[in-house]
């Protein structure tokens, strides 16, 4: 049980090494020139916005469940890669149909990818707000 806890660990420090990177670049091109300047001059490109950042964020969950289903296949968990992204993909974002299942010693790694998954959207819905709230808030300051 100890090495499923330190494979958890270290995958999840792994998540969140992504999740920041991602949030990271979404920040600095938000407040870029670029941004201010073109961004947020129409409903369609302060929607665009927003959208670019939930594919952005998407993209991290992606492979922060591509990061678990690699040790999957490595630890033989689960045979092979389409599978263990497909249950990956499941677990992290907590839907769990239950149609692929961890064997019995290892299923112990799925809960905690499930709980890192929970905290990982949280993030990202937390991001995804503010950034919401500042884009279609924003004013335009050659108009005031």
């Amino acid at each position: 049980m100890l090495l499923h806890i330190a494979y958890a660990t270290i995958l999840v420090f792994g998540t969140v090494f992504i999740h920041a990177g991602f949030t990271a670049a979404v920040v600095r091109w938000l407040h870029s020139v670029v941004a201010h300047h073109w961004a947020l001059r129409s409903a369609l490109t302060r929607a665009s916005v927003v959208g670019a950042l939930v594919f952005l964020m998407s993209l991290a969950a992606f492979l922060e469940s591509a990061l678990w289903a690699g040790l999957y296949v490595t630890v033989g968990a689960l045979p092979g890669l389409e599978e263990a992204l497909y249950f990956s993909l499941v677990t992290f974002t907590t839907l769990g149909y239950g149609d692929v299942t961890l064997p019995e010693q290892w299923r112990m790694l799925g809960a905690f990818q499930a709980a890192n998954g929970i905290l990982m959207f949280g993030w990202t819905t937390a991001l995804i707000v503010a950034v919401a709230q500042r884009v279609f808030l924003h004013r335009d300051e050659d108009a005031e």
